[in-house]
């Protein structure tokens, strides 16, 4: 028989008041109060409490306060990954982030869902879809990222906007629903690049 656990992780109805996910949620709602709580100055103890919360091999990743995230261990995160505050991750399916991924603030990343039906959904049943954010994504202030959402490489994501659908990689997309602005072009990399050689030649 599969516990509720099971048929959270595989993307199925399982029952949200079941007593271990109940206990999940509660040692995770500890240690992110103390995170939360933790001085500007106490960089060493943050790590700790993020090694517990989150998978980050590299041990790089940087939540600027205050985090908010149902379980944590769901939470996969790669190289040089920056979240500005007020970062909201509901991980009741994987979320997996790539490598140099920067999120503004007030971005939500939702995986968790819950079905159209009221009487089924007053009844705590609910269900997750995995969440995908490839590598050098940027997501802007007050985004919003939908369950069972990927975004592909080097996509850029206005502020403010709800991503339902999958963006492919090298896009710049905006609104409400998120669609797709322009591509990324050879003429930014162009340009940026000009611009970080006038930045470099000023401090020079």
């Amino acid at each position: 028989m599969s516990t509720d656990y099971d048929l959270m992780t595989t993307g199925q109805l399982y029952d949200s008041t079941a007593a271990e996910l109940v206990q999940l949620r509660a040692t995770t709602k500890q240690l992110v109060f103390r995170y939360n709580r933790s001085a500007p100055e106490q960089s060493a103890l943050r790590q700790e409490l993020l090694a517990q919360l989150i998978d980050c091999p590299s041990g790089d990743a940087y939540f600027k306060p205050s985090l908010q995230v149902d379980y944590g261990h769901h939470v996969h995160v790669g190289r040089q990954f920056y979240a500005n505050a007020d970062c909201i991750l509901l991980d009741v399916a994987p979320i997996n982030i790539g490598d140099n991924v920067m999120l503004g603030p007030r971005v939500s990343l939702y995986t968790a869902g819950h079905p159209l039906v009221a009487s089924v959904r007053n009844q705590y049943l609910e269900f997750g879809q995995p969440i995908t954010l490839a590598d050098n994504v940027w997501l802007g202030g007050n985004v919003v990222v939908c369950p069972g959402v990927t975004i592909g490489a080097n996509t850029v994501v206005g502020a403010g906007a709800v991503v339902t659908k999958n963006l492919p990689a090298n896009v710049v997309a905006a609104g409400n629903p998120a669609r797709i602005v322009r591509s990324l072009t050879a003429a930014d990399e162009a340009y940026w690049q000009a611009q970080r050689q006038q930045y470099l030649a000023a401090r020079a």
